[in-house]
């Protein structure tokens, strides 16, 4: 009886060992961080997430999920209900999303803040303050599947539209023309193959007439070089053109001495020649003025001595 009284102690001893073993452990490994309550309600599916789940903000571990139900006011709403740490930036612009755990596809919260309201957003146990769930990449997806189903069909429509009978028979028509415009390529080539092979020898053709342009060129500077030297030349004190105009001067001083001095002998001899002139016509009309003098002239109608011819 004592072995089994002795056993019977051992055994309460050990379990009551066990139970303060875990209950120190409970007691060293509970959270003593002060934190702080914070809600979060939303419409929006929140697949993967469960109490305990982790609170990250901008990645960083602040606290934990405490609760996932719905809203007793307001059907189809649900409520997160979750404490962070006390030194958390939480501000009135601050939201948070669901993200997801590797291939686990465990949900965490996400919050971040857009910096539009910078200002400390208060909460307590008694009045817990709400945050904005935004949708998260799986929310944004499931939104716009049905557009991108709708853009989806639409261009599937368009595929079959496009690969009827007919157009096939264009396409297949269209590749035929095309292989046979490549044909008349590959041939083009043929034909350009004799001119290609001239070109070296029209190139050292074109070599040799830029030279003889060159020299050319280079004569033709050497000939405006000498044209203008020359006319330089004709234009110096000693020129050509300066004796020229002298030349040209001294025949302008003679003109003008002939003006003056020949042109009064010119007149003065046409005088002398009229009178000339006159007195060999009165020698004519009366030779034997050289005797005895003119005779005078007759009287003409109202002067005096005038006698008008008898039987008139």
């Amino acid at each position: 009886m004592e072995n089994k009284a002795h056993a019977l102690l051992a055994g309460i001893f050990t379990i009551v060992l066990l139970i303060a073993a875990v209950f120190i452990a409970l007691w060293f490994n509970r959270d003593r961080v002060e934190r702080v309550p914070y809600e979060i309600a939303t419409t929006l599916s929140v697949p993967g997430l469960n109490p305990q789940a982790g609170v990250r903000y901008r990645g960083l571990d602040v606290g934990r999920v405490d609760a996932v139900l719905f809203d007793p006011q307001k059907p189809g709403q649900i409520l997160i209900r979750f404490s962070v740490s006390k030194d958390t930036p939480i501000t009135q612009s601050t939201f948070a999303t669901l993200n997801y755990q590797g291939v686990t596809g465990l949900a965490y919260v996400q919050l971040d803040d857009d910096g539009s309201k910078p200002v400390l957003l208060p909460s307590s146990s008694k009045k817990v303050a709400r945050i904005e769930l935004r949708p998260g990449f799986l929310d944004t997806l499931q939104m716009r599947g049905l557009e991108i189903l709708k853009q989806t069909e639409a261009t599937i429509g368009k595929i079959n539209t496009l690969l009827t009978d007919e157009n096939q028979k264009d396409i297949l028509a269209a590749f035929k023309d095309v292989s046979s415009a490549a044909k008349k390529v590959g041939t083009i080539s043929d034909q350009l193959e004799p001119t290609l092979s001239k070109l070296p020898a029209l190139t050292l053709k074109a070599d040799k007439v830029l030279l003889s342009l060159n020299k050319l060129s280079d004569d033709a500077t050497r000939l405006t070089g000498n044209l203008n030297e020359f006319t330089t030349r004709l234009n110096g004190p000693d020129g050509a053109l300066n004796g020229f105009n002298g030349a040209v001067d001294n025949i302008g001083s003679a003109a003008s001495t002939v003006e003056y001095e020949v042109v009064p002998l010119i007149d003065e001899t046409r005088t002398t020649m009229r009178a000339l002139n006159r007195t060999l016509e009165t020698l004519n009309q009366q030779p034997q003025s050289i005797l005895f003098g003119t005779s005078p002239a007759q009287p003409g109608p109202g002067e005096t001595g005038f006698s008008a011819p008898a039987g008139k």
